[in-house]
């Protein structure tokens, strides 16, 4: 049988681990291993505050289990090695539990280093994603977000209470507070910021009076008989999810920012829920527990594994392994491909428990759970982000086309949980494949989450499908102070650490550095007594090359090993190495550079990695779907700016056949020509292949994007570099949003056209000149085939833009002829190409720069 292969030879407890859960999830018994009913978070929010009586008591109907034979409930772990007549005997459940299988505790992990040594450059796209971050946790009210917490405690609740899911009848209430007290420690370790220090501070004291006021260590935003329905199988959402995150908050407040209080708080919490489930195990037996984990319980065994690590308490280790749920690893552990309809957001912090058993324990069983599990999720169920899932949950393998018929495809959280199963196993095997989707996940599903830098503005879902918006899901982007959605949750988490994994330690004689993902930062290596600056030139698709370069202030001469990694995305030819002027010899990608010295302040060393553009096939085994393919450019996926159903691309024979960078000089020839009607601004825009006048958009929109046109001049000798040198000269309109093509005119009287380029010949070409109406401010377009006509708006908006000719010195006539031309609204992103389309070309800029515009992530390529 295969589990043999994987099961400690000493541990028998580990093959009746695994058997048991082939029992349970190879019978009728497997639907029951998820969350019951199978609902998103979504629905639950719908359902509970829905009106409608009669469908919400039709769902109830059907939420309770159906029971299943009960020796498949009584082979369950811990149960399975318990005799009959200790089925309800906790006593010998613990020690049973407490001392089973405890392995030497894992050696030879790297170190996380100290959060508050490590601080990021401003002005790079993380540092600017944590202010903005920052500034949202400055925004929160004490007393709003506790007004729950002192509602239930029977305490007075000054201020008013938030609303979404942080509302004060929704069930889930109190999860956000729990995700920020992690992150606002792990933003101050970042920053140090006092102002965030004192809110944190007062939040803590406020929960505290509130654990004190109720007496019995329970702490939460909704009554303890949440529980008594949880423990009865009754319908009730998630309670245990929101104490994990309680939990959690309250031990990142000690180990971040170092409160004693908060880890008070935190295990008298824990006692009150040990004594919990030991009372519904002794009450009924061990598998009633195990059945009320159908319900999501958040990563209740990791923080309890995490707590333990702190405490040395056994209790804190059995409760933990209660909550480890069998027949989902199980599954793992039997190496099975069977995910699929299971809860995505439900099981990954399941994992990411395990995984810290294995580093508490040893276990190695749980080192192959999560290592499988990577390995499953990565080729089966992974989109090109590095993300996962659809509506909330795992769809069937290899069939992940299917997923962008809809708009609700990678759930934040899953991201952000998927990262701690990645960081895991990178700190265990040091392999280069784990950093790389690290770099991967972190800039494509975690920093194109936020809406730029408005701060508190996130979503839930990042559509990948064809001409998606992130304006346009189920959930459209988030509010500051009415969503409040798991995914708010771990999104202010993730924006909190983002210097956590840059640098990673090694224990050993001489001292030992990591350094894995190439982020501008500053680290105060204390073990190796130097402080090290890391600085990066941002990316551009004009400049092929990621350029790091590293100085050093040694504290004291200290002979220390630096290890860099060379990412998998990119080439050994091309790259260089070099320290203090000298090349150094580079292993091949996916390896590191090693670099052993004493360091000294004149040391200087840079790295240049070529960036390539390239192609990755969607993880769907399908013929019909062979050519459905995303293009990165590194680490960067690029999305391509798209409100149609077109996605058809040409490739030649390479790269430079069907895609090419824009030159970052293209930015100072991009202007929007304004004009104002009866007070309001509107702008020249390409609308659907036509030219109309638009009131002036917000910014970040489609609109945006189709009132900006690059001047591209007909003399391409000509010296261009500012607005004031295309004056008096011919030129052509190239739209923004469609690259190789250009506003042409039908002749007078007609309106202007966007076509081909090649199809343009005379009537594409103008001659921009001072505006008709003699203000300076002002230019005009003459058509340079058709001499005295001019591009004309007319006297309203609706009138629409054509080609008008001029008959005498009408002072209307020179009013509708003149614009004025400003900078475009819309920039070329730093990383922008063209890519050639079989019926227009598309532009080409990262994922994570698009706010609310349409675009397309996945294109039909062929050769």
């Amino acid at each position: 049988m295969p589990v043999l292969s994987i099961v400690h030879p000493r541990r028998m407890e580990a093959f009746v681990f695994v058997f048991v859960a082939i029992l349970l999830c190879g019978c009728v018994a497997a639907k029951e291993c998820t969350n019951i009913p199978t609902q998103s978070h979504t629905f639950r929010y719908e359902l509970l505050m829905s009106k409608n009586a009669t469908w919400k008591a039709e769902v109830m109907d059907h939420y309770h289990l159906t029971p299943t034979d009960e020796t498949v409930w009584a082979d369950l772990l811990p149960r399975k090695f318990l005799s009959e007549q200790n089925q309800h005997d906790w006593g010998v459940m613990y020690r049973k539990i407490k001392n089973m299988g405890v392995f030497k505790s894992g050696e030879g992990f790297l170190k996380e280093v100290p959060l508050q040594d490590v601080r990021l450059h401003k002005d790079s796209i993380h540092a600017r994603a944590q202010q903005t971050n920052l500034e949202y946790l400055l925004m929160l009210d004490v007393d709003s977000l506790i007004w729950s917490f002192r509602k239930t405690a029977g305490l007075s609740t000054p201020g008013t209470p938030y609303g979404g899911w942080e509302g004060p009848e929704v069930e889930l209430r109190g999860h956000f507070v729990g995700h920020y007290l992690s992150a606002s420690a792990l933003m101050w370790a970042s920053t140090q910021n006092d102002t965030l220090k004192q809110k944190m501070s007062s939040l803590v004291a406020g929960l505290s009076a509130c654990q004190e006021k109720i007496g019995t260590g329970y702490l939460s935003a909704f009554p303890s008989e949440f529980f008594d329905r949880f423990e009865t199988v009754q319908p009730v959402w998630a309670p245990y999810y929101t104490i994990h995150k309680i939990l959690a908050g309250l031990l990142d407040q000690h180990t971040f920012a170092g409160n004693p209080q908060a880890l008070k708080m935190v295990t008298w919490m824990v006692d009150y829920f040990y004594n919990r489930v030991q009372n519904v195990i002794t009450k009924y037996t061990v598998n009633r527990h195990y059945e009320s984990l159908n319900e999501e319980t958040g990563g209740m065994n990791d923080v309890l594994y995490r707590l333990y690590s702190i405490t040395g308490d056994s209790k804190h280790l059995v409760l933990a392994h209660l909550f480890d749920k069998p027949c989902f690893l199980g599954l793992l552990a039997m190496q099975a491909n069977d995910i699929a309809n299971f809860h995505a957001n439900t099981h990954i912090p399941v994992v990411v428990g395990s995984q810290m058993r294995y580093e508490i324990t040893g276990d190695p069983l749980y080192k192959q759970i999560g290592t499988f599990f990577m390995d499953l999720v990565n080729s089966s169920h992974s989109y090109a982000t590095g993300g996962t899932s659809v509506s909330e949950f795992w769809s069937d393998p290899k069939r992940i086309a299917d997923n962008l018929r809809t708009t609700e495809n990678e759930e934040s959280c899953t991201t952000y949980n998927m990262l701690k199963v990645s960081r895991h196993l990178f700190r265990w095997t040091k392999e280069v494949s784990y950093a790389d989707y690290y770099e991967r996940a972190l800039t494509n599903g975690v920093l194109s989450i936020q809406r730029g830098t408005d701060p508190g503005v996130m979503i839930y879902m990042l559509p990948l499908g064809f001409a998606v918006s992130k304006a346009r899901t189920g959930h459209s982007w988030g509010t500051q102070f009415d969503s409040f959605w798991c995914c708010y949750g771990t999104g202010i988490e993730s924006f909190s650490k983002l210097g956590d994994s840059i640098y990673f330690e090694e224990e050993g004689k001489d001292p030992t550095l990591y350094i894995i993902q190439y982020i501008p930062s500053s680290f105060n290596w204390k073990s190796g007594k130097i402080l090290l600056n890391q600085t990066v030139v941002p990316v551009a698709s004009s400049d092929p090359y990621l350029r790091v370069t590293f100085t050093f202030s040694p504290v004291e001469n200290t002979l220390s090993t630096l290890n860099f990694r060379l990412p998998s995305w990119t080439l050994l030819d091309g790259a260089k190495g070099i320290l203090n002027g000298q090349t150094l010899s580079l292993p091949n990608p996916g390896k590191y550079l090693s670099v052993t010295r004493q360091w000294s302040g004149s040391d200087k060393l840079t790295l240049q990695l070529p960036l390539t553009v390239r192609t990755e096939a969607i993880k769907d085994d399908r013929p019909e779907y062979a050519s459905v393919q995303a293009i990165l450019y590194g680490p960067y996926l690029l999305a391509g700016h798209t409100t149609g159903g077109d996605w058809d691309l040409k490739a030649g024979a390479n790269n430079a056949d069907w895609i090419t960078p824009i030159p970052a000089s293209y930015n100072s020839q991009l202007v929007s020509f304004f004009r104002d009607f009866e007070g309001s601004t509107f702008v020249l825009t390409n609308s659907n292949k036509s030219v109309s006048m638009q009131k002036l958009p917000e910014y970040g929109t489609d609109l945006t994007l189709q009132a900006t046109f690059r001047i591209v001049l007909k003399d391409s000798s000509s010296k261009f570099s500012t607005l004031a040198d295309a004056n008096d000269r011919s030129v052509m309109l190239e739209p923004f949003d469609f690259p190789g093509m250009n506003v042409i005119h039908q002749g007078a009287g007609k309106p202007l056209l966007i076509a081909d380029s090649s199809h343009g010949g005379p009537s594409s070409v103008f001659l921009l000149v001072p505006g008709l109406d003699g203000r300076n401010e002002t230019v005009s377009l003459e058509s340079q085939s058709n001499k005295g006509c001019y591009v004309y708006s007319g006297m309203s908006p609706s009138s629409g833009v054509k080609l008008s000719c001029k008959s005498d010195s009408d002072a209307t006539f020179n009013k509708a002829t003149s614009f004025v031309a400003l900078q475009g609204l819309s920039q070329y992103n730093p990383i922008s190409f063209v890519a050639k389309g079989t019926n227009r070309n598309f532009l080409l800029q990262p994922l994570l720069s698009f706010r609310d515009e349409h675009y397309t992530v996945y294109f039909n390529i062929q050769d």
